[in-house]
C-alpha cells in the first residue's frame, strides 16, 4: 500500500512538488560493448516526464562538487590522479570506466547531484538523485562503476554546513556498500546499514554498522520482513537527523548482475517501507537510484521510475514543519 498523501502533517500546507537532480546530459564515452546501461539514466528521465510523475520545472542540473567536497572523504592523491588523468590502467580497470574529460565532469556532477538532493529534502522533506548512489569508492580508489563516494561527500558536506550531526545510510543495492562501510567504521555519527545479497561483489565484505546478507533468490516477502527487522534495530540503535536511500533496482529477479529474486512489485513495497519509516521519524531523505543492471533497460527504467513515483507521494507526508523536531531541519549555512 502506498503512502497515504493526506495527513495530519501536512494540513494545511501547500503541496510542494518533488524536485528530482539530473546528469545524464553529461555524457561519458563508452565502447559500444560496454556492460554499463549508461543510457538508463537518460530513459528514466524521460519516462518520468511521460508519465507525468514530473514536470520540466521538477527536473534540475546539480552543482558539480569541488574539490574541497571531494576532499572531505577522499585523499588528494586519489583526487589528483582522477582529476588529472593520472590513474594506472589496473586502477581504470578496477572503476571499470575508461578514464577521460567527461567522466571527471560527469562524477563531480553525480556527487553534486545528491549533495543538492540532500539540501532539497532538508528545506522540503525528500530530494532525489536520478542518479547516485556510487557505493564502492573508498577514500584512495574507486571500483565497480563507482568514482567518488556520492553518500559519503554529501553526509560530510552536511555535517560541515549544517547543523545535521547523526545520518543513516539506508543501502538497498543488491551489493555491499563496501566503500561507504569503510568509510564510516569507527564513525559513531554516521549509521551504515546495507542489506544486500551475501555471495555477490564485492566478495570481501567491509563491516558496516548493520550487514543483513542475503541468500540466493530470497522472494519479496522474506525480503520485506528482513528489512522491516533491520529497520526496526535501526531506530532502536540510532537517532538520525538525516538519511540517505540508495534504491537499488539490482535486486529484481531479472538482473544481469544480482542473485537475489524480487518482482517489480516487490520492490516498489520496499521503497514504500523506507518512505514510511522515514514519515515516521520525521526524517528528511535523499534518494539515489545506485545499481540496475536488468536485459531490458525498460525494466530497470521502469524501477527507477516507480521508486521517484513513491518518493514524490512520502513529499507530502515529510515536509517539514516548524513547530515539529526543528532542529532535523536546519538550512544551509
Amino acid at each position: 500500500m502506498l503512502l497515504d498523501q493526506t495527513t495530519p502533517h501536512t494540513s494545511g500546507q501547500n503541496k510542494m512538488p518533488l524536485i528530482a537532480f539530473y546528469t545524464d546530459d553529461f555524457g561519458i564515452p563508452l565502447p559500444e560493448d560496454h556492460k554499463f546501461p549508461i543510457d538508463k539514466y537518460q530513459q528514466t528521465r524521460y519516462e518520468l516526464l511521460r508519465r507525468g510523475t514530473l514536470s520540466p520545472e521538477q527536473l534540475r542540473h546539480p552543482r558539480a562538487a569541488s574539490n574541497k567536497d571531494l576532499l572531505r572523504v577522499h585523499t588528494t592523491e586519489y583526487v589528483n590522479k582522477v582529476v588529472n588523468g593520472q590513474l594506472s590502467p589496473k586502477e581504470i580497470r578496477r572503476i571499470g570506466f575508461p578514464w577521460s574529460k567527461q567522466l571527471v565532469e560527469r562524477s563531480r556532477r553525480s556527487v553534486g547531484a545528491t549533495i543538492d538532493a540532500s539540501l532539497t529534502a532538508l528545506e522540503h522533506g525528500v530530494g532525489v538523485n536520478l542518479a547516485g548512489g556510487t557505493h564502492h569508492a573508498f577514500a584512495h580508489k574507486g571500483e565497480g562503476f563507482c568514482v567518488f563516494n556520492d553518500c559519503m561527500v554529501a553526509a560530510r558536506y552536511l555535517q560541515a554546513s549544517t547543523s545535521i550531526l547523526r545520518i543513516a545510510i539506508i543501502d538497498l543495492d543488491v551489493h555491499q556498500g563496501n566503500g561507504t562501510a569503510n568509510l564510516s567504521v569507527h564513525d559513531a555519527t554516521i549509521f551504515c546499514f546495507s542489506m544486500h545479497s551475501q555471495t555477490n561483489f564485492p566478495y570481501h565484505k567491509e563491516e558496516s554498522d548493520l550487514d543483513i546478507p542475503l541468500a540466493d533468490g530470497v522472494s519479496d516477502n522474506e525480503y520485506l520482513i528482513e528489512l522491516s527487522r533491520g529497520l526496526d534495530k535501526l531506530e532502536s540503535d540510532f537517532n538520525p537527523d538525516f538519511v540517505f536511500y540508495l534504491a537499488g533496482a539490482d535486486p529484481f529477479v531479472e538482473d544481469r548482475f544480482g542473485t537475489l529474486g524480487l518482482s517489480k512489485g516487490g520492490l516498489a513495497r520496499r521503497d514504500d517501507l523506507v518512505m514510511q519509516w522515514c514519515v515516521k521519524q520525521s526524517v528528511p531523505v535523499a534518494i539515489t537510484m545506485a545499481g540496475g543492471y536488468a536485459d531490458k533497460i525498460e525494466d530497470i527504467v521502469d524501477i527507477h521510475a516507480t521508486t521517484t513515483k513513491i518518493a514524490q507521494s512520502a513529499l507530502y507526508c515529510n515536509r517539514p514543519d516548524p513547530s515539529q523536531k526543528r532542529s532535523r531541519f536546519p538550512h544551509a549555512s
